[in-house]
């Protein structure tokens, strides 16, 4: 099993947003499916670098799930019912490397593992 991140944009097309009521059937499905690893809405926040100007905050993704999927593919399929998608938005679906390979290391620190 691997774990993915569900990132919501807020690209909704105006008029189509799903009733609230849909994000409770939708987690109820990763519950029961066992993937559901957490999430939340997203609000303001700021950018922080140590070494240059700040960029601005990402301003499309308004949430976030975490899930537990057999692959890739499998963690597309359960994109299905989420109400951002079922309404024409975009759900983003990244991969979480696991913590302590040198992939995950490197890709942390910016460096490629050799």
């Amino acid at each position: 099993m691997a774990d993915f991140i569900l990132f919501m944009h807020n690209d909704v097309p105006e008029g189509q947003r799903r009733p609230d009521g849909d994000w409770a059937a939708y987690f109820a499905k990763l519950r029961e499916s066992g993937a559901f690893q957490g999430g939340s809405s997203i609000g303001d926040g700021v950018c922080a670098s140590k070494s240059s100007p700040p960029g601005t905050i990402t301003g499309h993704i308004s949430g976030y799930i975490r899930i537990r999927a057999e692959s890739l593919q499998s963690a597309r399929e359960l994109v299905v019912g989420n109400p951002v998608y079922e309404a024409g938005g975009t759900v983003e679906i990244r991969e979480l490397p696991r913590t302590g390979t040198p992939s995950a290391t490197g890709a942390l620190a910016g460096i490629q593992p050799s």
